[in-house]
């Protein structure tokens, strides 16, 4: 479950190359309507794969620069600063948010600039057509606070309906894109509540500097025009506008070029003069049921009234004397405290980072913890997920008794965890009063099922992709219901004080990035900037919550960072190694200094992001 990479798996116009020490494979597209899967395997001749071998070999060649202090895989120092802190995946978003904060806003005010300028700039992530999830340090009642803004499936659309509807594609699941996985969008209603609980500022503020900027324009930054480019060839021919909208006379904008969006200025500033109801009850929601209703969708304004958001407990466990902190069902949060409890039963820091055993255990835990994903997390409105257990330090060590250390398994059981009867955008900022807010938004799939409605600006997410038809299920499609949710904003606390605001973008890769970065952080004592810097690896393959199950072991990608001879040591152990470009998440974090209060901020090097202090 890639999806939430921004090239939300379209890497259809490029080939792919992996190699292990085993074999050298190119991947290369064919015409499909599966983009995340339109590679026909060609085994090249040998000439070939050592030339491969030689390729790659030659761009590893070339090391980082060498720095002074830091670790040596570190690509900048971390931003310090004391009065407030933003990070976020494109720059001209982090400075709104900075803006913000300097005119008195509060945080929270500060992430829905921040929010509302991504979902301009950076649409291949995230727009007001998705969801967004949130966990807020607030400062004056010394609690943290968490907002599930997830949507909900057509009310009008029945599971038979919906197998009638899989029938006619001749598909047992749902699509990817078009009208069919499109759930009410949870964003604007989420901003409106953060604001009405947290904000300063009068929200048309907050959403003024996108709106110059929609209106504008503004130059697209370098990545984000890599994967633009990608998500419009493939999503062009769904319905609606998206060509007229996100193209520049009938191509993507390119890196540096300026681009406009006046159809999303107007929605914006509908917003920030009529408020919430204009989207759930008013003209923006009439104009969308209209659409709908002319194009075969479901959704229909009694949907988009009947929506609110949902304030939740945050759920945690304590790894190492640290409180670590998640959102819980429909999302995956259980999945990166499971992985916790069961690596803490291992000296890591002996162990060291990178090592063939670090490595070993934190993929097998990956495995377990992914298994009861796969069998327990749904809508808590309509099956409740065995969240006590799954998060307790008795059911981690029955599951870490199943590792072996020698040995990669090919297949666990979803363990017996009983009920009680009864890759998106991260970002982060924290004030000049210690309020910090930990904020993950999204459309799922890259630009999402690439449907835009005309004149409104921006598209929809396809978030209904992530039910399952499996009749029984936690997670099966019902109306009226939430799917099972990748989304997870994280935050750490340390002796009840707030420690880090943080968060890792891409699917399935979010809580093996959570747990790669507080591992790098409080097992191998790295700065927030080196946690985010050092390589990372990400296992594919596992069972999933659409009812895939893994018979394989699956398999894991690994960056170029880790030495050869721990990655040929976890094939020696039975693990399938694979290298892949661009799949390992997006990351941001604020450290907050519990005796003076600094700031410490980072932004993934990956990314085009960065964080900025004052």
């Amino acid at each position: 479950m890639r999806a939430e990479n921004a090239d939300c798996g379209l890497r259809s116009a490029e080939c792919k190359i992996r190699h292990s020490a085993f074999s050298a494979r190119i991947f290369c597209p064919v015409e499909s309507d599966d983009v995340s899967n339109n590679y026909s395997i060609v085994k090249p001749p040998f000439f070939l794969g050592l030339l491969l071998l030689l390729l790659l070999s030659a761009i590893t060649s070339f090391g980082q620069v060498d720095r002074i202090t830091g670790k040596h895989f570190a690509t900048r120092s971390e931003v310090i600063a004391s009065h407030g802190m933003a990070a976020t995946a494109q720059p001209l978003a982090t400075e709104i948010a900075v803006d913000i904060l300097k005119h008195g806003g509060s945080a929270v005010d500060a992430a829905i600039a921040a929010n509302a300028a991504l979902g301009l700039m950076e649409p291949v992530s995230c727009e007001v057509g998705g969801d967004l999830f949130a966990i807020v340090w607030d400062a004056k009642s010394q609690k943290l606070y968490g907002i599930n803004g997830g949507g909900r499936s057509p009310m009008g659309l029945s599971y038979d309906q919906m197998k009638s509807e899989l029938d006619k594609l001749g598909s047992k699941q749902i699509p990817k894109f078009g009208v069919l996985p499109i759930n009410v969008p949870g964003t604007v209603d989420a901003w409106f509540e953060l604001h009405e609980k947290f904000g300063k500022l009068p929200i048309s503020q907050d959403l003024a500097p996108a709106i110059q900027y929609a209106e504008e324009g503004f130059p697209v930054s370098e990545l984000i025009a890599y994967y633009w480019g990608r998500n419009v060839a493939i999503l062009s021919k769904q319905p609606g506008a998206i060509v007229r909208t996100y193209t520049l006379n009938g191509r993507p904008p390119a890196k540096g070029e300026i681009f406009r969006n006046p159809d999303l200025a107007h929605t914006y500033r509908l917003l920030a003069e009529q408020g919430r109801d204009v989207f759930y009850k008013g003209e923006i929601a009439e104009k969308i049921d209209a659409f709908f209703r002319a194009n075969g969708g479901y959704l229909r304004k009694e949907d988009f009234a009947a929506h609110q958001s949902e304030w939740v407990e945050p759920i945690s466990t304590n790894y190492r004397a640290y409180e670590v902190c998640e959102l819980p069902p429909n999302t995956q949060g259980v999945t990166a405290l499971e992985m916790l409890n069961i690596l803490e039963g291992y000296d890591l820091k002996t162990m060291g980072f990178g090592s063939a055993d670090t490595l070993h255990l934190m993929i097998e835990a990956k495995k377990l913890a992914f298994e009861d994903r796969a069998r327990s997390y749904g809508d808590p409105k309509f099956s409740r997920a065995p969240v006590e257990t799954l998060s307790s330090k008795d059911y981690a060590t029955k599951r870490r008794s199943l590792i072996d250390l020698q040995h990669a398994a090919r297949h666990y059981d979803a363990g017996t965890g009983k009920l009680a009867q009864g890759d998106t955008t991260y970002f982060c900022v924290a004030d000049k009063d210690g309020n910090m807010i930990s904020i993950i938004q999204s459309n799922y799939r890259g630009m999402g099922s690439g449907v835009v409605v005309p004149g409104l600006g921006f598209g929809f997410q396809d978030r209904g992709e992530l039910f399952t038809m499996e009749p029984g299920h936690p997670n099966v499609y019902a109306p009226g219901k939430r799917p099972f949710h990748t989304l997870i904003p994280g935050f750490v606390m340390k002796e009840g004080k707030p420690w880090l605001a943080f968060g890792v973008i891409g699917g399935d890769m979010q809580p093996q990035g959570h747990v790669q970065i507080l591992t790098n952080l409080i097992d191998f004592g790295m700065s927030i900037q080196e946690a985010g810097d050092a390589p990372r690896w990400q296992h594919e393959g596992s069972s999933e919550p659409t009812g895939d199950v893994m018979t394989d072991g699956g398999y894991v990608e690994v960056e170029t960072g880790f030495p050869y001879d721990n990655v040929r040591e976890l094939m020696n152990r039975g693990h399938q190694v694979r290298f892949d470009l661009g799949g390992y998440g997006g990351y941001q974090a604020i450290m907050r200094d519990p005796v003076t209060g600094v700031y410490h901020g980072a932004s993934e090097s990956r990314k085009d992001g960065c964080a900025i202090g004052y």
